[in-house]
């Protein structure tokens, strides 16, 4: 087995040895580089899998424009190598930079050797799920898809569940509010499974008549009823050797679903107007936005098909539940649609982020992407400012003053104020606190001790 290239750039040659004896003891192979220019040359001639790039140089201390110049090349370089940004300075700005610019993580000077091997071992997984489903995807039927790799806590977990399932033949039903992306989910999951190389067919099951019904699932011949001029084909037919994806499966009339619990229970199903009896060979994923228990206790889903249906249930959370990514995700679509519409590449000030983290996103991803698009198309200039967006936020008034005191004071000092309003704004609970501030619990009590007067 290979063992994982990690390029450590720092012009701190202990900063390299101290972070080399760590990797190798973990089973990693580390190589240095004492700037960007030399960690171009080192690509060029080493196989590097991941690589821990500090962001300030012989330029300045603070700003990371050489961490993020180095960013740019690689974005636009052959080379697709997940990076780690470092730095010892605690700037958040720096880190959505670059972000933005590709970097997987964000990690500050000094660290913890465990926290620095979780963080690799997370970024080489991804990066591993990203070559095997682009390998995937190659053998697949154009449809569209996210480009982007999720960030959130909430995501990235039901992302392993689902990539644990997917080669598997197992009905799945996923379940969430409008716009999350169930459907996404859905083409990942056929992606990754053994069917991949079969088609996809998905079918909106409210938007069928409920006359249309069975000509819709399962096919009609010519002449089965007054409007059939021609036979035609079911979805269930369509997705043979390939993914049935029954969305908004809630839907279905409940003098239909009897029809279709039949032909999940037996695996054979007849086209309208045919005595020929025909195998089905499709996996089923459905999809609803509805609570189905309650469905069931009105009568108005039968109990039996839902067991069948949801073999695994997977729920996809709502947007305001995954606040890591809502930044880099509307920079993500701001990035597609600018090239979509051959506009010039926009990104999002500091206002613009604060405000699209204070929406509640009642439209989850699909009304991030409609606003992006509506952004794109009218916002004359490359820096988009919160009044482009023009949405309603929470405490909006309370993060302009906020920032504008933070324009005035120290790091350190922005740091404590920043602390202090988190811990007003929870109650001092410590967990909801880091969270708002996009800490874990132990880097918020690092902080904690290091201004001990704040909880006095």
């Amino acid at each position: 087995m290979n063992r994982p290239h990690i390029l450590i750039v720092d012009d701190r040659h202990d900063i390299y040895l101290s972070t080399s004896f760590a990797l190798e003891d973990n089973g990693y192979i580390p190589f240095e580089a004492n700037s960007p220019d030399q960690a171009r040359e080192v690509l060029k001639q080493q196989r590097i899998d991941l690589i821990l790039l500090d962001m300030n140089y012989s330029r300045d201390i603070t700003s990371g424009e050489e961490g993020l110049a180095f960013l740019s090349w690689l974005s636009k370089s052959e080379f697709v190598v997940p990076v780690v940004a470092m730095t010892a300075w605690s700037n958040v700005e720096l880190a959505v930079k670059a972000m933005q610019l590709g970097a997987g993580d964000f990690i500050e000077k000094p660290w913890q050797n465990q926290r620095l091997l979780q963080v690799i071992k997370h970024q080489l997984t991804l990066s591993d799920l990203q070559s095997q489903n682009q390998k995937l995807q190659q053998r697949l039927e154009p449809f569209v898809k996210y480009d982007y790799v999720w960030r959130s806590p909430a995501m990235l977990q039901l992302m392993a569940q689902i990539e644990n399932v997917a080669d598997t033949d197992v009905n799945i039903m996923l379940s969430g509010e409008n716009g999350t992306g169930k459907s996404f989910l859905a083409e990942k999951i056929h992606a990754l499974s053994q069917r991949c190389s079969g088609p996809f067919i998905s079918v909106n099951m409210g938007a069928i008549a409920e006359n249309l019904f069975e000509s819709e699932l399962f096919g009609h011949k010519k002449g089965a009823f007054t409007d059939a001029k021609s036979n035609r084909l079911g979805r269930i037919e369509l997705a043979n050797k390939g993914t049935l994806f029954l969305d908004e499966i809630a839907n279905i009339p409940l003098s239909q679903q009897a029809k279709l619990l039949r032909v999940l229970e037996s695996g054979q199903y007849e086209m309208l107007g045919s005595s020929l009896t025909r195998q089905m060979d499709t996996r089923i994923i459905s999809a609803s936005n509805a609570d189905l228990q309650k469905q069931i206790s009105r009568d108005l889903f039968r109990e039996d098909l839902f067991y069948r249906l949801n073999a695994l249930e997977f729920h996809v959370p709502p947007l305001r539940e995954r606040e890591q990514d809502i930044v880099p995700l509307a920079q993500h679509f701001l990035d597609k649609l600018s090239r979509k519409y051959q506009k010039p590449p926009m990104a999002l000030d500091s206002r613009a982020q604060c405000a699209l983290q204070s929406y509640h996103w009642p439209g989850n991803v699909r009304e991030l992407s409609h606003l992006m698009e509506r952004t794109v198309l009218l916002t004359k200039s490359e820096q988009v400012t919160d009044s482009d967006l023009a949405i309603q936020t929470r405490n909006t008034d309370k993060m302009t003053s906020a920032s504008e005191k933070i324009s005035m004071m120290t790091l350190e000092q922005a740091e404590r104020s920043l602390i202090k309003q988190a811990l007003a704004q929870t109650n001092h609970n410590i967990t909801q606190a880091a969270k708002l501030l996009g800490l874990t619990k132990s880097s918020l009590y690092r902080r904690l001790e290091k201004y001990d007067d704040i909880q006095r």
